[in-house]
């Protein structure tokens, strides 16, 4: 693994972030390495762990990652429960699962609900979380 600097100076490991957005029909899944960037967004058919595998290879490949870099994800509670946390941990993925409702939510500006706003807001919290 090697190590990258944040704009502020420390040293940090290289890690590939990912939130999902669970449809009954299709994933949106958001990929990241930084608040900096704009995620990578990509839709998936829903539990398709054969092809989130390979979504997952091929972000950190966009992303210049080794192929052992970790990985931490997270999606909203809900109607996949908890299947999805036991997979992903097998899968040596860091995963949280967070209740909707501590997600924020700017309440005076509208905005229009979609899956991949939800997806970069989710992936944007779990960054946030992992710094500190």
């Amino acid at each position: 693994m090697t190590a990258a600097h944040d704009d502020n100076g420390s040293t940090r490991q290289d890690t590939l972030y990912l939130a999902f957005e669970l449809g009954w029909t299709e994933w949106k899944l958001a990929f990241a390495t930084s608040q900096a960037q704009k995620p990578r967004l990509r839709q998936l058919r829903a539990r398709d762990l054969q092809g989130l595998e390979q979504e997952m290879a091929k972000a950190k490949k966009h992303f210049g990652l080794a192929a052992d870099t970790p990985v931490h994800s997270c999606y909203e509670a809900g109607r996949d429960g908890f299947w999805l946390h036991r997979c992903l941990t097998t899968l040596g993925v860091h995963n949280l699962i967070v209740d909707s409702a501590s997600i924020e939510v700017n309440q005076r500006q509208f905005r229009a609900k979609s899956d991949q706003l939800d997806a970069r807001k989710t992936v944007t919290v779990l960054l946030r979380d992992h710094g500190g």
